[in-house]
């Protein structure tokens, strides 16, 4: 008879546990629809495809190209000193100990408590304590308790590994931010070394004004000149004084900005001496294009890091619609009357032990909502990583084209400082031989000093050119080498049993 009582409960609990199972909440065929662009399917332009030869990477230092100790020293500078640094890496920190927390809930979780207290019985015909009627004792209690996840589903070990996703992505977000700074030090070193060449160029400009009102007045002086050009002489002078005024103002400035940038006050700034920029060989791209090009940028890094995150939180989503087993256990004293620490007594002892097991059956569409969001987020993470992916191949290909325009246009430009520095000597001689007038000389002046303006202008854009595109390759940081592997960016395969409750 006990035997057949045990084999019909045995029955009713399969029974029941069906029953509760074939019950239980539904997906409802909530899913993500987001899909990764392949780097290699993206098309390529002709700028790309003709500097895949001989290729390299950016080295680590890259700005070293550039032969310029003190901007060596100074990028040095601003990635210890940078608050925006500071705070990146503060953000890292961050990310390593909340990864540190959903990992401590894989572990096994013991907690104690004691309590030690002096309890006054009340007395009371209906509800009174018996022998403790209008008495004062110990009601002392002492307890262990312990928990542990036993994770049948991998909610607690999905947990853990998006947290750790998160970690790796703040690491790549620092470089990014790292990345942008050390750009940022080149721009604004190549805008000051610009600016000084700049007033050079409208130095030289004053003086030779200068020279040519001599001139005039001389011969005014000798009686083979006039007024008027003496006053045509003297009429440009106090614009390229402002002029040099100006560019001075864009010299401190510039300098603040680079103070600014290290993390120091404009005094800081004011120490800068003058660039020293020379760019030799160009930068050549690595062979493998565009799925190497594109994955050592910190940013393209960081976004495949938050597609693994959100896969993990999918997963973590679905783990939700299984029941949760996990196993508890505790072991305490209790004891009421006595001495203080007589519930301390093996006497007193009690334990228990056991699984606990929580099932969702009716939530209200909690659960599926859930999985909505988490499904939702990993198509947003998708579409920005595609985003990414589509920017930074434009990007690189921006970056290309105006290096090879640049390239070109220096040469332009040098042939025409040369042709307005010839047509400047020739006026300048028939002036003095009074063979021609003022007015050519002026002429030919100012466009002498446009065109020297345009080759520094077009030397500086070919040194900024080069940063823009080591930036845009990833500025030799290696990101790539931390990287998520292309199957932690798709959410697990949802298990055979959970079709049971998608119906």
């Amino acid at each position: 008879m006990p035997r057949r009582i045990s084999r019909e409960l045995k029955t009713l609990s399969v029974w029941a546990l069906s029953l509760a199972i074939s019950g239980c909440i539904g997906t409802g065929g909530v899913a993500p629809q987001g899909k990764s662009l392949a780097a290699n399917t993206l098309a390529t332009d002709d700028a790309i495809q003709s500097a895949t030869r001989d290729a390299h990477w950016p080295i680590t230092r890259w700005w070293q190209v550039y032969g310029d100790p003190q901007l060596n020293a100074w990028i040095d500078l601003a990635v210890q000193g940078s608050p925006s640094m500071a705070e990146a890496a503060a953000r890292v920190r961050e990310a390593r100990a909340m990864a540190g927390l959903a990992e401590s809930a894989e572990a096994v979780q013991i907690n104690g408590d004691a309590t030690l207290k002096r309890h006054n019985w009340p007395s009371d015909q209906f509800y009174g304590p018996g022998k403790l009627d209008n008495s004062t004792t110990w009601d002392n209690n002492a307890a262990l308790g312990l928990s542990y996840a036993l994770d049948l589903w991998g909610r607690e070990r999905n947990a853990t590994e998006r947290a750790v996703d998160l970690a790796h992505m703040s690491v790549a977000q620092a470089r990014q931010a790292q990345l942008e700074l050390q750009n940022n030090v080149v721009r604004a070193y190549i805008q000051l070394s610009l600016h000084y060449a700049q007033r050079d160029i409208v130095a030289a400009t004053l003086a030779q004004q200068q020279q040519i009102l001599d001139l005039a007045q001389k011969r005014l002086d000798g009686g083979i000149g006039t007024h008027f050009e003496v006053s045509q002489a003297q009429s440009p002078l106090p614009e390229t004084h402002r002029q040099l005024d100006a560019l001075d103002e864009e010299i401190a400035l510039t300098r603040n900005q680079l103070a600014a940038l290290a993390g120091k006050g404009p005094g800081e700034g004011a120490k800068l001496q003058r660039p020293t920029l020379a760019l030799g060989e160009p930068l050549k791209l690595p062979s493998a294009l565009p799925a190497q090009l594109l994955g050592q940028r910190p940013d393209v890094v960081a976004s495949r890091w938050q597609v693994a995150a959100q896969a993990r939180g999918i997963d973590v989503a679905h783990a939700g619609f299984y029941p949760n087993v996990d196993l508890v256990g505790s072991l305490g004293y209790v004891a009421t009357g006595g001495g203080m620490l007589e519930f301390l007594t093996g006497k007193k002892l009690n334990y228990s032990v056991g699984p606990a097991i929580t099932l969702p059956i009716f939530d209200g569409g909690r659960l599926r909502a859930q999985l909505g969001e988490a499904s939702a987020g990993y198509d947003i993470a998708v579409a920005r990583y595609n985003q990414t992916l589509v920017n930074a191949l434009k990007g690189i290909s921006d970056q290309l084209i105006r290096r090879e325009s640049m390239a070109k246009q220096q040469i332009f430009a040098a042939e025409s400082v040369a042709s307005a520095q010839k047509t400047y000597d020739i006026a300048m001689i028939a002036y003095q031989r009074g063979l021609t007038d003022y007015l050519n000389v002026l002429n030919a002046q100012t466009l002498l000093f446009r065109q020297q303006q345009v080759e520094q202008q077009v030397q500086a854009a070919r040194l900024s050119a080069h940063a823009e595109l080591v930036t845009a390759l990833g500025g030799g940081l290696g990101a790539g080498s931390d990287a998520p592997a292309p199957d932690k960016t798709l959410p697990s395969k949802t298990p055979a049993a959970l079709a049971v409750f998608d119906h």
